[in-house]
C-alpha cells in the first residue's frame, strides 16, 4: 500500500480510535498547525522527521544532531516537505526557540530523559522514543516532569496506538480467553560482532562532547557511533530496552499489571568476545502480586525465528484460551482446546530486524495520536506515566542480570527491596552541569 493512501486510511481509522472532534473543514486552520523539531536524525530520527512532515497540517521546523552525516540523513528525510527545516546542533539552543510546539527525541538512550525534561521545562510537548529513560531514576524524573509542567510526553511504543492491537487488548480484558495470567514475549536478530574498539581522535564530523552530553566523559573509540552505543552500559540499555520494551509492554497491558514483586534474568554475552557489554542472550521473568507473570527472551545474535516463525511477538495465556501475536498488528485467538476462534491478519509486513521501523506504516497511528492529542482532539495512548512502568521492567531485568541476583520489589512502585548493591544501579552519575532537574 502506498504511503499517501495509507495516511488517508490511517487518519480515518484514527478518527474512531482517538475521538477527533474538530470539523473537517477546520482541521487545516492555522490554529491546528503543529510544528515540531526532531533531535537525533541519523536513522530512526530521519524516518520520524519524514513521517511527521507528511502528516496533515504538521511542519518540521528544525532538526538537531551533533554529527554532519546524520544531519544530511535528516535533511534528506524531509527533502520533499513544503517547509525545509533549520539545523541546530545544541539541544540547549533548540529548546529556547519559540516557534515550534513539540520536540521529537530519537537520540541515544542516555539523552532521552534529559532532553525530554529540557523540552517540557521550555514549554514543548515531547515525543520520546523508547526507552523513556536510561535508568530507573530517570524514569521517575520524567514522570515527575510530565505531572509538573502540564505538557504531553508520549513514549514511542507504537503498538499502543494500533487499532487491531487495541481491539485485541479490549477482548482479552473482556474475558475472551478467561483470566489472562501469563504473557510470553520474544525478539530475535542476527547482529554481528562490534569488535574491539580502538581509541582514536574524534572525527571532525562529530561533536563528541555534545554527543555525550549528560553522560560522564569517556574517550572516543571507533566502534561506538552511530549504533553500537546500545551495547555499552554507559550510554545504552541493551536489547531488553531497545526491542524488548515493545512486547513486554503489550504483555503488561493485556494482563493489566503495573509493578512487579519479583524479577529474575539469565543470559550473557555469548555469541562473540568483543566490547559488547550488555547481554546478547537474555531470558527475563517478572512476577506480579496479582498472580500473573511475564517472560521475555531476547536473542540478539541468532535469527532463528520464534513461535509461528516470527522474529518477534507475544502470547497471552488465559485459563480459557490463548492469544498469539507475530510482531505486527495481527493476532489469533484459540479456545481452551486450541481451536481457532478468531484470526485478524495484518496489512503491514513484519520486519523485526529493521532498525528504522519494524512496523512500517503502522507507526503512523502513534504519530497521529500524539499530534491530535496536542490539538486537544485525542488522549495519549502511551503517556510516559505508562511507558515508564514498562521500561522499568526492562531496567530491573538488566539490574538482575548485572548483579546475578533475583530482585524482590515493592509492587506499589517497583523499588528494589533489601539489596543495596542492586539499588546502586537505580541511578547514574552525570557530567557536572548536565544533571537533569525537574
Amino acid at each position: 500500500m502506498n504511503r499517501r493512501k495509507f495516511l488517508h486510511q490511517t487518519s480515518m481509522a484514527a478518527a474512531g480510535v482517538t475521538i477527533l472532534n474538530f470539523p473537517i473543514f477546520g482541521k487545516n486552520a492555522p490554529s491546528n498547525k503543529v510544528v515540531v523539531a526532531v533531535m537525533g536524525v541519523n536513522s530512526r530520527g530521519a524516518y520520524l522527521a519524514e513521517c511527521y512532515s507528511q502528516l496533515e497540517n504538521v511542519e518540521v521546523a528544525y532538526i538537531c544532531d551533533v554529527e554532519d552525516n546524520a544531519i544530511k540523513n535528516g535533511l534528506n528525510g524531509v527533502k520533499n516537505a513544503k517547509r525545509q527545516p533549520g539545523v541546530i546542533k545544541d539541544i540547549r539552543e533548540l529548546v529556547n526557540k519559540k516557534d515550534f510546539d513539540a520536540l521529537i527525541i530519537a537520540a541515544p538512550d542516555h539523552w532521552h530523559t534529559p532532553a525530554a525534561i529540557l523540552g517540557v521545562t521550555h514549554g514543548k510537548h515531547v515525543y520520546v522514543e523508547k526507552p523513556c529513560s536510561q535508568n530507573p531514576n530517570e524514569g521517575e524524573l520524567i514522570t515527575q516532569a510530565y505531572s509538573k509542567y502540564g505538557k504531553l510526553i508520549q513514549m514511542g511504543n507504537q503498538r499502543r496506538s494500533m487499532p487491531q492491537i487495541i481491539d485485541a487488548a479490549k477482548q482479552v480484558k473482556e474475558g475472551i480467553i478467561g483470566n489472562a495470567y501469563y504473557g510470553k514475549a520474544w525478539y530475535n536478530n542476527n547482529r554481528k560482532s562490534i569488535g574491539i574498539g580502538k581509541k582514536i581522535p574524534v572525527p571532525s564530523t562529530l561533536d563528541f562532547d555534545l554527543w555525550q552530553g549528560p553522560a560522564p566523559r569517556k574517550d572516543y573509540q571507533d566502534n561506538l557511533v552511530h549504533y553500537n552505543w546500545h551495547w555499552f552500559w554507559h550510554w545504552g540499555t541493551g536489547e531488553s530496552c531497545n526491542n524488548g520494551t515493545h512486547e513486554i509492554d503489550t504483555c503488561r497491558w493485556f494482563l493489566g499489571v503495573d509493578y512487579p514483586n519479583k524479577v529474575t534474568s539469565a543470559g550473557g554475552r555469548y555469541a562473540f568476545k568483543d566490547d559488547w557489554q550488555t547481554p546478547d542472550t537474555q531470558i527475563a521473568s517478572f512476577e506480579f502480586a496479582e498472580g500473573k507473570a511475564i517472560s521475555w527472551e531476547g536473542k540478539s545474535c541468532n535469527n532463528y525465528p520464534g513461535e509461528g516463525g516470527a522474529g518477534r511477538g507475544f502470547i497471552i495465556y488465559g485459563d480459557k484460551g490463548t492469544l498469539v501475536n507475530h510482531g505486527n498488528d495481527d493476532y489469533a485467538i484459540y479456545d481452551y482446546d486450541n481451536k481457532l476462534v478468531k484470526e485478524v491478519k495484518t496489512n503491514s509486513q513484519n520486519a523485526a530486524n529493521n532498525t528504522v521501523s519494524a512496523n512500517g506504516n503502522l507507526d503512523f497511528f502513534h504519530f497521529i495520536n500524539f499530534v491530535e492529542s496536542i490539538r486537544g482532539n485525542a488522549t495519549l495512548t502511551s503517556p510516559v506515566t505508562e511507558g515508564h512502568k514498562t521500561v522499568l521492567l526492562c531496567h530491573l531485568a538488566n539490574i538482575s542480570q548485572r548483579t546475578g541476583r533475583t530482585l524482590h520489589c515493592n509492587p506499589k512502585n517497583g523499588h528494589i527491596l533489601n539489596d543495596e548493591d542492586a539499588m546502586k544501579l537505580w541511578r547514574r552519575t552525570y557530567e557536572k552541569g548536565w544533571e537533569p532537574k525537574v
